[in-house]
């Protein structure tokens, strides 16, 4: 039954993303192929297979974190800064996709690095989720010695720290990706889950944008927000286990 559960939840969840995102793509697709013909119509120069070759150059340097502006390149993905923010995306297992490294021996030094920080990450993780439970549990005791409250004090804390962490890990953040980043709030929103989830798509990712000037603190507060954040949901998370179990 529950395999059967399981199964039956993917086939929904995949039934209306097909339904929702299907069309947008027919869409896309149709106006690039459009784009491209008209392309190639008004400038008879060009040629179909060097403008083939061009454009999967331009999305190769893009993945690599290169952009053009005029008639400059812009870097900056591989910085001190940059480098840190992917330590961080790699070790979290939240694995954004939109930076990876493109050397042998690049490759090689990041298995042996997540090899040992995953299970660093986890640990430090895990310390930081009991060290808010216990913070959680003590406001509980204090609330029943001073109010005498039994069943009432680890309700009441219990629901703060969900308000609290809503409002510190989900509903806030998107207000300053929304001024650094030129998102909606919708789209901070989703940038908050899809990060503290570890689910990591990499269609929204701080700190990429090559028309952006961001401050030095930006990433490492970032940094700091998806470590705690993610201690924070795996909570959370742990709770919907207890109740679906």
């Amino acid at each position: 039954m529950l395999l059967a559960a399981y199964v039956g939840y993917l086939g929904l969840g995949a039934a209306v993303l097909q339904a929702l995102e299907r069309p947008a793509e027919v869409q896309t697709a149709q106006h690039l192929l459009r784009e491209h013909w008209e392309l190639l119509a008004n400038h008879t120069c060009l040629q179909g297979p060097a403008l083939q070759r061009l454009i999967e150059g331009i999305i190769q340097a893009y993945k690599s974190g290169i952009t053009l502006q005029g008639n400059t390149t812009s870097l900056g993905r591989w910085d001190y800064s940059g480098s840190f923010f992917f330590s961080i995306s790699a070790i979290t297992t939240i694995g954004y996709g939109n930076l990876s490294p493109s050397t042998a021996v690049g490759r090689i030094f990041c298995i042996v690095f997540a090899l040992f920080g995953i299970p660093l990450n986890l640990v430090l993780l895990n310390e930081i989720g009991q060290l808010m439970l216990l913070g959680v549990q003590h406001c509980a005791r204090r609330l029943e010695d001073v109010f005498h409250w039994q069943n009432k004090a680890s309700f009441l804390m219990k629901t703060s720290a969900l308000v609290i962490g809503l409002l510190l890990f989900l509903l806030l953040p998107p207000l300053l990706f929304s001024d650094k980043e030129g998102w909606s709030y919708e789209e901070g929103f989703y940038y908050s889950f899809i990060t503290l989830s570890t689910i990591g798509f990499g269609d929204y990712v701080i700190g990429m944008n090559p028309d952006r000037t961001y401050p030095s603190w930006y990433k490492n507060v970032i940094s700091l927000w998806i470590l705690f954040g993610m201690a924070w949901l795996a909570l959370v998370i742990k709770f919907c286990i207890n109740i679906l179990e």
